[in-house]
């Protein structure tokens, strides 16, 4: 099973794959078209309060890790599409945020490749 990360904000080697964004809100800046995306999985992203008391700040990572991750187990419904499209063609999670380490996406994949 083949998951890679990518920001939507860089613009070097595209990774092929099926494109989907996992932001909850829409990369600014960024038309549709330029994204070149094929699904929109915002309800996959990390809930409204948990995505604003994380603001990103490097000290709450592994806090928001441990939390998100709790969010994911009951959104596994949502998780087993995105998973059999990894079983069958590389899949791409979208992003973006600034940190490439510290995102929903390395979290999503993590749970994606933990699941049964």
């Amino acid at each position: 099973m083949k998951i890679a990360i990518a920001r939507v904000y860089d613009t070097t080697d595209k990774p092929k794959g099926y494109r989907v964004l996992v932001d909850r809100l829409w990369p600014r800046g960024i038309s549709k078209e330029a994204l070149q995306l094929d699904e929109w999985c915002k309800d996959v992203a990390p809930s409204t309060e948990l995505r604003k008391w994380f603001a990103h700040k490097p000290e709450r990572w592994e806090s928001f890790r441990v939390r998100y991750l709790n969010e994911l187990k009951e959104k596994r419904e949502l998780l087993r599409p995105l998973r059999a499209l990894a079983q069958k063609r590389p899949l791409i999670l979208l992003y973006a945020a600034k940190d490439p380490d510290r995102n929903q996406a390395v979290i999503i994949r993590e749970a994606l490749l933990a699941m049964r």
